[in-house]
């Protein structure tokens, strides 16, 4: 069998796929990020009928080149939340603004195989949109984010995703020298919002794109 690794991913991601749609969640698979391109732009966002967009922070949504795909989109308006030329204050009320989008996109820290979703945040504002707001969520998620239950999504944010995080932003942070959540006091700490998200509500409104590619932390 050619690629041997990919089909193994290719029959766990349908998987999930399933188990997502029985808790509610729209579900797909893409293959690699160009699919998964396709896929939001040619049909779910047509179909949301979104007029506005925002955004989480998250390095799957990078990955895919869906940050400069989406501000291309004829007729969305665009409330970008990663421009880095407005000041703190004015970013923090455009974080703001877009918990009222129409449609929000990010990754997500992991996705457990009961259908999960699992997440953790500095400010919050990218779990605040996944719960409520944002009148449609797309949840981007590469591979390597499939978990096996609550436990391991824990462990994998705490031991992996929220250091390497917090490595990759230079913070002042003890797990940037010990590779582990020490639960730090630091003003600079990451760690401060969890959601675990079971089912969608509405129906349908979190859709959840799986792609059978490693991306993101």
């Amino acid at each position: 069998m050619e690629r041997p690794i990919d089909h193994f991913w290719q029959i766990r991601l349908n998987q999930v796929k399933k188990t997502l749609e029985e808790h509610n969640f729209e579900a797909f698979v893409a293959d690699n990020v160009e699919e998964a391109r396709r896929l939001l732009i040619e049909e779910i966002v047509p179909k949301t009928g979104a007029k506005s967009v925002s955004w989480g922070g998250s390095l799957t949504f990078i990955g895919t080149g869906l940050y400069e795909k989406m501000k291309a989109v004829p007729g969305l308006e665009v409330v970008d939340t990663y421009d880095k030329s407005i000041a703190p204050e004015a970013m923090f009320e455009r974080r703001r603004q877009a918990l009222l989008a129409d449609l929000f996109i990010t990754g997500t820290n992991a996705v457990t195989e009961s259908g999960e979703l699992v997440n953790l945040d500095m400010i919050g504002n990218r779990v605040s949109a996944i719960v409520f707001g944002p009148r449609n969520v797309v949840i981007l998620v590469g591979r390597n984010k499939i978990v096996a239950d609550l436990n391991d999504a824990m462990i994998r944010v705490k031991l992996y995703a929220a250091p390497v995080n917090a490595m990759r932003l230079d913070k002042k942070v003890p797990c940037v020298k010990t590779g582990e959540c020490e639960d730090c006091k630091s003003p600079d700490r990451i760690c401060n919002a969890w959601s675990i998200v079971e089912k969608s509500f509405p129906k349908g409104r979190i859709k959840v794109i799986l792609i059978n590619e490693d991306l993101g932390f």
